[in-house]
């Protein structure tokens, strides 16, 4: 006979609610309690019915999550970090990818909703709010992160792009480059911004805008190597070479740095490459590369208390966002040899 949560607090002589907040991981219960009722389970090898516990209590204690790409680095570390911080909240991270397809990304909605998660996590690629309409009619508590849609006031955690292109640019200047490219993809909000970031420091170390310089591009999240490699033999054809380039991510940053090289060029003595992402192997790279730490675990954190907050509240606050700080972080690409 399967063994329910009432046998349990029968057995220790303790209330099931005693119990499921042991095996909800939730504080409010003494550590020599919480050490018996999971000792108990373990011996027992107790398997929680959630679907029973999710109709019994119109909740699933699951939170899903769609992002445009499940193979890019930032997303993978972003959902990592969530995870963590679902998990000592009580909950289950569900994920889904819609591969930077608007369509799927609709259809994978529906599909989470159907499951019944208690919130949704969404780094959107819609161009307008039409294809959240089951989201937004299913009044199920929701955060955008990483991308903001213009036309939609809603929950936002990621990062400070402005700065972020800001600090790439400057790192750049600080270097004396001055005739700095970009790479970027002013279609999604975050490459909209790290190119605005890119424009204001230009235009306070009083470098002219040249359009010449500036090459943009679309699929840098899921190809970005081979898009950056185009992009990077782009610029190489001008008549005046650049001395730098800002990358919109690492991925973009690594596809440019093999077509200079490719090109007989130094990196970073002809020219200085840094990206944004500072994906883990960054320092392992033919050439390490320098980038802008956008602090994924500090992201993934946020969103997961951001989350679990619009859960346990009673009514719909108004929209917060919450943009963490990046940093660079300097490496052979832009400095040579440390």
């Amino acid at each position: 006979m399967a063994i329910r949560l009432k046998d349990i607090a029968a057995d220790l002589g303790v209330s099931t609610i005693t119990v499921s907040k042991v095996l909800r991981n939730q504080p409010d219960v003494g550590e020599a309690t919480r050490r018996r009722v999971l000792q108990r389970v373990k011996e027992l090898n107790y398997r929680p019915n959630l679907l029973a516990r999710g109709l019994a209590s119109g909740r699933s204690d699951t939170v899903g999550l769609i992002v445009p790409d499940l193979v890019h680095t930032f997303f993978a570390e972003f959902a990592k970090g969530l995870k963590a911080g679902l998990r000592q909240r009580g909950y289950q991270l569900v994920l889904a990818s819609a591969e930077e397809e608007p369509q799927l990304e609709v259809e994978e909605i529906e599909n989470l909703l159907a499951r019944g998660v208690d919130a949704l996590l969404l780094a959107s690629c819609q161009t307008s709010t039409e294809g959240l309409r089951s989201l937004l009619e299913s009044k199920r508590p929701y955060v955008l992160i990483d991308r903001v849609l213009p036309d939609l006031s809603s929950h936002f955690v990621g990062t400070d792009d402005v700065a972020a292109g800001l600090m790439a640019t400057e790192h750049l200047i600080a270097g004396n480059r001055r005739r700095i490219a970009h790479i970027g993809n002013s279609e999604l909000s975050t490459g909209a911004d790290r190119f605005r970031g890119y424009q204001l420091a230009l235009q306070a170390a009083g470098i002219p805008l040249s359009d010449s310089l500036i090459v943009q591009s679309a699929r840098l999240e899921e190809s970005g190597d081979t898009v950056g490699y185009a992009a990077m033999d782009k610029l190489l054809q001008s008549r005046q070479l650049p001395d730098a380039v800002f990358c919109y991510n690492d991925l973009s940053a690594v596809g440019a740095i093999k077509r200079i090289l490719e090109a007989g060029l130094h990196v970073p003595n002809d020219i200085a490459v840094i990206g944004c992402g500072n994906l883990r192997l960054a320092a392992y790279l033919e050439v390490p590369l320098s980038s802008i730490d956008q602090n994924t675990t500090e992201l993934g954190e946020q969103a997961a208390s951001l989350t679990t907050s619009l859960l346990s509240g009673s009514s719909r606050p108004e929209p917060r966002e919450v943009r963490i700080k990046p940093k660079v972080v300097a490496r052979a690409s832009t400095v040579g040899k440390l």
